[in-house]
């Protein structure tokens, strides 16, 4: 009865040895780094904040018993639902009018410009050299009570005192954030632009299409991909920006992210900030994948 593992150990050490030499192994132990920082800085703790938000905070201590009141508190609130909703909207605000803005500079280096390609996607890149609190600030100074656009519109005699409603709104925020992430939005967007062979554009033309219905035919469904990549690289993380609201905003651009940086500082309910952190995940979740699933069933509409 003995022998059987006495005789196991060596094969199983051999077939162990044996995938050490594969190349399986090698990508294993090359994912390894990555997959260990990926589990411990980003798994670990949004495991923490899912059990967090099932607890209730006393003083400084948590009561441990699990409970749902901080999600019915969530959901039922109107603060947080009014809140919620005015994030959606600011952030879709600000893919729509990035993407629109940021399709034409994409395809103006793609199309038109022949040589140093590289040094325009340089120079799109500039705003990232500077500090983002920085560029937020900058918008102050634009928009400011004293500041360069109303100084101007006084120096030209369009208007006699500076205008008070440009700062501290849901527009400012709307202005700062385009303006900030239009970088993300134009290079996905060059790069599915780079990849559309260019005899499809010719035959489109061979066949008698215009411009524009070239455009709309072939050009704008081969760079879907991109457009949708600039979409949820925009749209996700201004759900979650709190910076730009809280320094231009004002009270009627407070966005939940505020919220949740309040219930996790001043607050002290970590639960609650917990919750909504979470609920405020699964809803962007839910309206990326639907924004994903939609491009898919025009791109296959479009291949028709």
């Amino acid at each position: 009865m003995s022998a059987v593992p006495a005789e196991g150990k060596p094969l199983l050490g051999g077939r162990f040895r044996f995938w050490l030499k594969s190349e399986e192994a090698s990508g294993f132990k090359l994912l390894s780094p990555a997959f260990l920082y990926a589990l411990v800085m980003l798994a670990a703790p949004l495991a923490m904040v899912v059990v967090i938000s099932f607890w209730t905070q006393e003083l400084i201590d948590f009561d441990r018993s699990f409970t749902l009141k901080n999600y019915e508190e969530a959901w039922t609130d109107p603060i947080y639902r009014v809140l919620m909703l005015r994030s959606l909207a600011i952030s879709g605000i600000v893919t729509v009018t990035t993407v629109i803005l940021a399709f034409p500079i994409a395809y103006f280096v793609s199309f038109h410009v022949k040589h140093h390609k590289p040094l325009w996607i340089l120079l799109i890149t500039i705003p990232f050299w500077t500090s983002y609190l920085l560029r937020v600030f900058l918008w102050k100074v634009i928009l400011g009570y004293n500041g360069v656009l109303n100084s101007g519109l006084i120096e030209l005699g369009l208007i006699e005192e500076p205008l008070t409603f440009i700062l501290y709104n849901a527009t400012t925020v709307v202005i700062t954030l385009a303006h900030a992430w239009a970088p993300f939005a134009i290079l996905p967007i060059f790069v599915s632009l780079e990849k559309i062979d260019r005899s499809l554009l010719e035959a489109a033309e061979d066949l008698g299409d215009g411009p524009i219905q070239r455009f709309f035919r072939v050009t704008l469904p081969l760079a879907m991909p991109g457009v949708i990549a600039a979409s949820l690289i925009v749209f996700i993380p201004t759900v979650g920006d709190y910076v730009t609201p809280r320094l231009v905003g004002g009270n009627s651009g407070l966005m939940i992210a505020n919220i949740i940086q309040l219930q996790f500082g001043q607050a002290s309910n970590a639960p609650l900030g917990a919750a909504l952190a979470l609920s405020a995940m699964v809803i962007v979740a839910a309206i990326s994948v639907l924004i994903v699933w939609s491009s898919r069933r025009f791109t296959k509409r479009q291949a028709r």
